[in-house]
């Protein structure tokens, strides 16, 4: 059976187990993905200029905390494999060297030890990037990396096939761009903006201050935005971290 047989098999099973909708279809490719390939898990994310790292779907719910904790300390593999457009492996001590602070979260918070990220084609907006995740480092040998890259371009097909037989505006983007998980992405960026207003800082800086927050007090940056935006959170015990 070809890469492509096996990986569109996978992704019909997922959609037997409740997962059908077009805005699901990137928790379902992420889980095709996982299930075809020796990792624990896999995510799919993409960075849409700057700082805006949008996820979009998960095979687990550890996956998911993993994608927010990189996103809350801003840096990580799978924003580097973005950027740079090429793959990066990160065994458990490249972690440690290189995003020390990432890495100090996702071994507290998770059982992963090590990530591999892929980068994905642009597909209609944004930089995607797949990322895998293992419990051991070692198993980080064991992936083809013809096969991952293949599943990548499968997602990548998927992705843009499903907005092109779909209707959809620009303003809002397809469907799969308003996963469960992109929808409370998207709050961190309401709250930028009102603290942009109450704290007269600019943007970046409104960003840096629910990170710092974030970081803190042991929790993620979409939750904190939540508490901004419901006035769970005063703007100044924000400004009072730094």
């Amino acid at each position: 059976m070809s890469i492509a047989d096996r990986f569109h098999e996978e992704e019909r099973a997922t959609a037997r187990h409740g997962l059908e909708g077009p805005e699901l279809l990137p928790e379902r490719l992420a889980r095709a993905a996982a299930a075809m390939m020796p990792v624990a898990d896999a995510s799919l994310s993409l960075l849409e200029g700057g700082d805006k790292r949008v996820p979009l779907g998960s095979s687990s719910p550890e996956a998911a905390r993993a994608e927010r904790l990189q996103f809350t300390v801003g840096d990580g593999p799978c924003m580097a494999a973005a950027r740079l457009g090429e793959p990066v492996f990160a065994s458990e001590d490249v972690l440690r060297r290189r995003w020390p602070q990432f890495t100090e979260q996702l071994f507290e918070r998770t059982a992963y030890r090590a990530v591999v990220a892929f980068p994905l084609k642009q597909a209609l907006s944004g930089l995607g990037a797949l990322d895998l995740y293992f419990r051991r480092s070692e198993r980080i040998a064991q992936v083809d990396v013809f096969e991952a890259m293949a599943v990548g371009e499968l997602i990548t097909a998927a992705l843009s096939d499903a907005a092109v037989f779909s209707d959809w505006t620009v303003e809002l983007g397809p469907d799969w761009l308003h996963t469960p998980s992109a929808r409370r992405r998207a709050k961190v960026w309401q709250a930028m903006g009102r603290l942009s207003l109450q704290l007269d800082v600019d943007g970046p800086g409104a960003l840096d201050l629910m990170r710092d927050y974030a970081l803190a007090t042991g929790r993620d940056i979409d939750g904190v935005a939540v508490d901004v935006l419901s006035d769970r959170l005063d703007a100044e015990v924000l400004r009072g971290t730094r």
